[in-house]
């Protein structure tokens, strides 16, 4: 089950943290994996690591977009399957919250997707087939971040995006879903320090933190033929962070 032996994925953002813990799996289950990043010289240490190909890329960027998916089908022939992954989370507090702070972050993880998607679809479509897994957040959707309004407002906007997404390309052999992290161990989350990372933990009921494969495992599930009756629909991968009432459990 779940073989993508042959497969062509693309993972944008798949250099670091859940990205590459998804390109990670994708490469274990036999796709031909890519991965793309804004920094080229760290994207090419990481892909020789993984044993994968990189693609330097700005998802806010539409011509870029397009060239890369574009590229990609004139190496490969096809695209399978897209993990559309990049994304950012700096923390603004709204009364010292600029207009440029909420612009890069929809620009890059509301707007990025958008345009990234749109390439995608204009391949899949062709194809009659293809397999579109975004990776969101718990934070948006379902609970709230103090500092995040505009990280959680744009991840909520991707499930937006995605559902209606979904209806336009069901009956064409694509399907569209989401992937809802929770507090996943990541280099980001390690900046907060070893102090808040106690402290996340001991929130979440299964006392642990994810790791950037257990997100891989759930794209991998969402890539895979035995989920092509799934279409429009998210998976919260969090230990059972968002269940308890009150956060004392």
């Amino acid at each position: 089950m779940f073989n993508l032996t042959g497969k062509i994925v693309f993972i944008s953002g798949g250099t670091k943290g859940i990205g590459k813990g998804i390109a990670q799996v994708f490469k274990q289950a036999g796709a031909v994996t890519l991965i793309s990043g804004t920094d080229k010289t760290n994207g090419e240490i990481i892909a020789k690591e993984l044993g994968v190909e990189f693609f330097p890329l700005d998802v806010a960027d539409q011509a870029a977009c397009k060239r890369v998916i574009d590229e990609i089908v004139e190496k490969y022939g096809r695209l399978d399957i897209l993990c559309s992954n990049a994304g950012i989370f700096p923390q603004h507090y709204l009364k010292e919250m600029a207009v440029e702070d909420w612009d890069r972050v929809f620009n890059i993880n509301l707007k990025g997707t958008f345009l990234l998607v749109q390439a995608a679809l204009n391949v899949m479509e062709k194809q009659q087939y293809g397999r579109v897994i975004l990776t969101s957040s718990v934070t948006g959707e379902l609970v709230g971040m103090p500092g995040y309004s505009h990280y959680g407002a744009s991840k909520a906007g991707q499930l937006g995006f995605m559902r209606s997404a979904a209806l336009e390309y069901a009956s064409q052999g694509i399907t569209i879903n989401s992937i809802m992290p929770g507090m996943i161990m990541t280099e980001g989350l390690q900046a907060f320090g070893e102090e808040v990372l106690q402290q996340v933990q001991q929130v979440v009921p299964m006392k642990t933190l994810g790791a950037p494969e257990d997100i891989g495992y759930t794209a991998c599930f969402l890539a895979s033929d035995e989920a092509k009756y799934i279409t429009g629909q998210t998976i919260v991968v969090d230990g059972g962070q968002v269940l308890p009432e009150l956060s004392i459990v």
